[in-house]
């Protein structure tokens, strides 16, 4: 068997495919992106794929490794992430090839369904005990918010209080049975994180998401010894080597994203590694349903998993959702918040083909926002 096109298409409301097609006429499904740069991480599958084509796909670990250090130039969110959506696909035809999910490949399932989680409010939430509500309604046992909108380095005591409150409204609805996560989003300075972290305390939440920007993971250590709130950090992490020393900082989840971080080939690495320091896997996933599906065939392999993100309903969906390019929503509906293994081979999502190639046709050109303070000075979005 032998790789014989690739082709990338950009589809609303910011997510890019690939579609990975062979001689013998078994096709593979990617979702190499990068939220806002979509059409560069485009162009980097497109160089890459002079060296797949005429390649037997089932060597993926061969092709992962040349992909990613072939060049003499490597790393980096772009490649990364077009090497992630590329080694999606290969695994992708080599579940259909061999007629078994992914998972099966990966060593077979290590538990029978995965716990999903669902977002709440988006970046400014005023009604966020409200959405928490609806989310427990649909069943799920789990939520997660922004804490804030733009923060100050060292912001006043009322925008401290309206964090802690905000999440103890949410705590509120879901009682002591549900958890909520609070992501921080990258927009809190280290000082700050000191000063809401222990607050927080009394909230238990399941965990706090970027507590600082990944450029500042030296702080991690300071912040885990001056807090008993778990911290996640790892969407802005592409590697197993970029994980390395945030691993050994005491986090106790680690979130690479299986569209940025080298795909399902690397992320089980960065898995395997997180559980040598106790360190749990919750996989960044705000993205669409193929990403979604590799994330899926990961939890269920993953002995050291905790939560799934996922995208529907999700305030960036605003043109299309997550089920608008797949043929059978059943691998998407979730049962008292958990996804169900399934048995269908390869990533186990059927990508309406038809709907892919006529959002292609309009694309779109998303690009997250940029904040400022009130002086006029940038802040973290």
């Amino acid at each position: 068997m032998k790789i014989t096109g690739l082709e990338t298409f950009l589809v609303a409301p910011r997510w890019l495919f690939l579609r990975v097609e062979t001689d013998e006429g078994i096709t593979g499904w990617g979702e190499p992106v990068i939220e806002g740069r979509a059409e560069t991480v485009r162009a980097a599958v497109h160089e890459l794929s002079d060296y797949l084509l005429g390649q037997d796909p089932l060597r993926i670990e061969d092709h992962w490794q040349v992909l990613t250090k072939g060049g003499f130039y490597r790393g980096g969110p772009i490649l990364s992430s077009a090497v992630a959506g590329i080694d999606q696909a290969l695994w992708d035809i080599a579940g259909k090839t061999y007629g078994v999910p992914v998972h099966q490949l990966l060593g077979g399932p290590v538990r029978d369904r995965v716990r999903m989680y669902a977002w709440i409010g988006g970046d400014r939430p005023s009604d966020v005990a409200e959405q928490a509500g609806q989310q427990v309604e649909a069943g799920f046992t789990a939520v997660k918010m922004n804490g804030a909108a733009e923060l100050g380095p060292l912001d006043t005591p009322a925008r401290t209080k309206e964090v802690v409150d905000r999440v103890a409204a949410v705590r509120e609805v879901l009682g002591d049975e549900r958890d909520v996560a609070v992501d921080f989003h990258g927009r809190v300075s280290t000082a700050m994180s000191r000063r809401l972290l222990p607050l927080l305390e009394p909230l238990h939440p399941l965990f706090v998401e970027e507590p600082v920007l990944p450029e500042h993971s030296g702080h991690l250590r300071s912040l885990v010894e001056s807090t008993s709130v778990p911290l996640a950090v790892g969407e802005r992490l592409y590697s197993r080597w970029d994980f390395r020393d945030v691993l050994s900082s005491g986090i106790a989840v680690a979130q690479p994203d299986l569209s940025h971080a080298g795909g399902i080939s690397e992320v089980r690495r960065i898995a395997a590694m997180a559980e040598t320091y106790d360190v749990a896997l919750a996989p960044h996933c705000p993205l669409g349903p193929i990403a979604l599906a590799a994330s899926l065939q990961i939890a269920f392999a993953v002995p050291n998993f905790l939560i799934q993100e996922q995208s529907l309903g999700i305030h960036y969906n605003q043109q299309r959702d997550l089920l608008d390019y797949v043929m059978d929503p059943t691998p998407f509906q979730f049962e008292n918040g958990h996804a169900v293994a399934a048995s269908r081979p390869g990533l186990g999502v059927e990508i309406d083909e038809k709907a892919v190639r006529h959002a292609a046709e309009t694309g779109h050109r998303w690009r997250n926002p940029v904040w400022r303070r009130a002086d006029g000075s940038f802040t973290e979005w």
